[in-house]
């Protein structure tokens, strides 16, 4: 039997992306609770089993003076750095040619510069891949692209929330890709650089974000620390039925508006940011073990990537 292995990630979008989804206007100062309070509570969780995950980074957050800091402290401890856009245009996936290249191209050289080392993997803001953004990933010679999500459920339930969103008035800047992106395979393929959904000759590895069989529903940090119990127990239960898992996470799952002063028109519209602290890490913590405990072996996404290059997953 082949070697049954999990990758660990983590969007580091700020606060500042949920002001966008909910169609609300940034406040001038915004703290951002991601940077400054659930990444090191995430270099926690991970240090204590030593697990190697892979943060997706924006290009802003590099190219600050936390980004110095905290980058190449990450890359010590052992974990991957990738590309997550420079400033995390929801809509990048629709974006021209030139404004593609600049957005990964920025953030690739916000990374490098921050950290020491340059990043070989990308994931494209709410899951948005088209086949512009997988050209201008290939072009920079990245070895994978996760952006991927493969589930009708994530897409039908956005689209339903969008919808009433604008019946209400506001207007959410997330976007809606290619619905055929939710049929997309789900585990790991080579993608066709003209219609990424399906299997291909690209030269990257495309590394699908982890759903449940029949239904799809994805199984990542949200549903996993807002569900009952017994949901998520049934969730994870599915997820060590695979060969391969991809477990995406975002800094919003180790905070709490509570404790890390979220303000309120925000924490009334993410129902995650109400659920304290301690549940969070808890059941986080839980679901690694759980992983852990059915045998799989932690890696980076860049290693599942090499090791599907090599036909060994």
């Amino acid at each position: 039997m082949r070697e049954r292995i999990c990758a660990v990630s983590v969007d580091l979008d700020g606060i500042e992306c949920y002001y966008r989804i909910h169609g609300l206007e940034v406040p001038r100062p915004v703290r951002d609770p991601v940077a400054l309070d659930a990444l090191p509570r995430f270099r926690e969780l991970f240090e204590g089993r030593r697990i190697p995950a892979t943060f997706f980074v924006v290009g802003q957050m590099a190219e600050s003076g936390l980004g110095h800091e905290a980058l190449p402290a990450l890359r010590a401890a052992g974990h991957e750095l990738a590309n997550h856009s420079h400033t995390h245009p929801y809509d990048l996936f629709r974006q021209g040619p030139d404004a593609i290249a600049e957005e990964v191209g920025r953030a690739h050289r916000a990374i490098t510069a921050a950290s020491g080392a340059a990043p070989r993997g990308f994931r494209a803001p709410g899951y948005g891949l088209s086949p512009e953004l997988l050209d201008a990933v290939t072009a920079a010679g990245y070895t994978y692209d996760s952006s991927v999500l493969p589930s009708p459920t994530y897409y039908a339930a956005k689209a339903a929330i969008m919808g009433v969103m604008r019946l209400g008035g506001r207007r959410s800047r997330s976007a809606l890709a290619d619905p055929r992106l939710a049929l997309a395979p789900r585990h790991p393929y080579r993608p066709d650089p003209k219609a990424p959904w399906r299997q291909g000759q690209s030269s990257l590895v495309e590394l699908p974000i982890a759903v449940s069989r029949g239904l799809r529903v994805p199984v990542i940090g949200l549903p996993l620390v807002t569900a009952p119990a017994p949901l998520r127990r049934l969730l994870v239960a599915e997820l060590c039925q695979e060969p391969v898992i991809n477990l995406e996470l975002h800094g919003l799952d180790l905070c709490d508006a509570d404790v890390d002063g979220i303000a309120a028109e925000i924490r009334e519209r993410q129902p995650d940011l109400r659920v304290p602290l301690g549940h969070k890490r808890a059941v986080l913590g839980r679901t690694l073990d759980e992983i852990a405990t059915a045998g799989y072996r932690f890696v980076t996404l860049l290693e599942m990537a090499r090791l599907a290059q090599r036909g060994e997953l």
